[in-house]
């Protein structure tokens, strides 16, 4: 980037749909903040989660072949995340990485510090959608979240050249997710 990394990516974010809706500035007011900062954007979670229900050593979670009934859905401001359990949450924010960026999510501080792991695979170039994310919480005891706010940090790197094949070229099988999205 040869500006300013808040100015580019409020650049296209405006001028590019890059980040929908975009946040400016960054948000605190009694929030956990989001919002654009110096690096990055800090992205919030949306009010919808599939909170994890299986427990035990009988079950087997496989990524090949994912039971949905072993999710709850749940819609709420705030989700209480059980204790050494996950949810799966989506990005309030629609992302459309452009071809020669490569866009990496980790967890904010704020939540890292309670034994919340926020995990995001990378937003690959000319990738769309809405992140799924999935939020764990190592802690044994149950962890809330809040929808609205911020849950973790996207840093974008560009590339001075667009990759040979993207991941709309692949025809990858998250591209355009509109919603939460177990593994395919």
């Amino acid at each position: 980037m040869s500006v300013r990394p808040d100015v580019w990516i409020k650049k296209m974010a405006v001028e590019h749909d890059m980040i929908k809706p975009f946040e400016p500035q960054q948000i605190k007011k009694g929030n956990i903040s989001y919002g654009l900062s110096s690096y990055g954007y800090d992205v919030r979670i949306a009010d919808e989660f599939k909170v994890f229900k299986a427990s035990g050593t009988d079950i087997i979670v496989d990524p090949k072949n994912i039971d949905p009934g072993l999710f709850d859905n749940f819609q709420g401001n705030t989700c209480l995340i059980p204790p050494n359990s996950f949810v799966l949450a989506r990005s309030l924010e629609y992302f459309k990485i452009p071809r020669n960026v490569l866009a990496l999510c980790t967890g904010k501080s704020t939540y890292a510090r309670i034994g919340v792991i926020v995990n995001v695979t990378p937003l690959e170039p000319a990738w769309e959608g809405f992140i799924t994310m999935e939020i764990s919480n190592t802690s044994p005891c149950p962890v809330k979240i809040y929808a609205n706010e911020g849950i973790g940090q996207v840093v974008f790197f560009e590339s001075d050249q667009a990759c040979q094949v993207n991941y709309a070229d692949r025809k990858g099988s998250y591209q355009s997710q509109k919603t939460i999205t177990l593994p395919k």
